[in-house]
């Protein structure tokens, strides 16, 4: 029996169960949804021991289930870039995004963005998969980037975000912050303008936890830990505490010492997809923000 090796379009799993239901299986060792079982059997991607599955829908102990994901057609331009990863498994990339870059291609800005360079990765490196980006960060915020290689990588990804993923970010704003630490709790919603998200009581229920790293005679450099995922949250909360990004122009205003907020997203802890290892990642802080903090220090 010749087993397809692992890649991102193959899982392989053992059965160590005398007998059990296919389905209950595959959602106890993968937290397959329903959705994406049935469009497997629907595909015929789902084999036991190398054979088709058929009505069979039991398994038993020592069978391999293989699991195949289709080949999947890229729609944007792939452009080559420098770009850089910091961690990369069968599941997913890490990349430590630039500050001054779009994440995902517009209307108005269809290349020249890190969705056309990972097209570009993934074509160099026969990865036939759609770009699936798990978290995204403006243009102006630097730091960690996640995006997975096949569409149950990206569920389960996105699953640990809203729920129990560490991400941390380093932002250095306006002021001395006299706390230590402590928790923002405040909803947050979209203005009636439609820019800006604003703090409103009628808002989403939006934390953040913060801690000071360095105090200095006018800024402060924080650490901060979202719990809530909203648009613009870090820099809604310090804006409206009075300690607004440095550099951030709509939140606050612009600075001649940094050309973007200095919001920086150097910390991500999460468990990797088919084993469920832990898996920690770091971000050095980019040019721009060490020299910002040499300046105003």
């Amino acid at each position: 029996m010749i087993i397809p090796k692992e890649s991102h379009n193959i899982i392989n799993l053992k059965v160590e169960e005398k007998e059990i239901k296919l389905k209950v299986f595959l959602n106890n060792k993968m937290n397959l949804s329903s959705r994406l079982f049935k469009k497997l059997i629907r595909q015929k991607n789902i084999f036991i021991n190398n054979k088709p599955l058929s009505n069979e829908f039991y398994v038993y102990s020592n069978d391999i289930i293989t699991i195949k994901f289709e080949k999947e057609q890229n729609v944007y331009k792939p452009q080559e870039m420098d770009l850089n990863i910091i961690y990369e498994d069968v599941d997913v990339i890490a990349i430590n995004k630039e500050p001054n870059i779009l994440v995902h291609p517009t209307k108005n800005h269809p290349q020249d963005t890190i969705t056309n360079g990972i097209v570009y990765y993934f074509k160099k490196n026969n990865i036939d998969k759609k770009v699936r980006l798990v978290n995204r960060l403006d243009m102006d915020t630097s730091g960690i980037l996640i995006v997975a290689k096949n569409s149950y990588a990206h569920g389960q990804m996105a699953e640990q975000f809203r729920n129990n993923i560490i991400k941390k970010y380093i932002a250095v704003v306006k002021g001395v912050v006299k706390e230590n630490k402590g928790i923002i709790n405040l909803p947050i919603m979209k203005s009636r303008e439609g820019i800006k998200q604003v703090v409103d009581k009628s808002g989403k229920e939006s934390i953040t936890e913060f801690e000071v790293v360095e105090r200095f005679k006018d800024i402060t450099i924080l650490s901060l830990k979202i719990l809530t995922g909203r648009t613009h949250q870090i820099r809604v909360h310090l804006s409206y505490l009075g300690h607004p990004i440095i550099g951030d122009s709509l939140y606050g205003e612009e600075s001649d010492f940094i050309s973007r907020q200095a919001l920086h997203s150097y910390y991500l802890k999460f468990n990797r997809v088919r084993d469920k290892k832990e898996i920690e990642l770091k971000s050095d802080l980019p040019y721009d923000i060490k020299a910002l903090i040499e300046k105003v220090k």
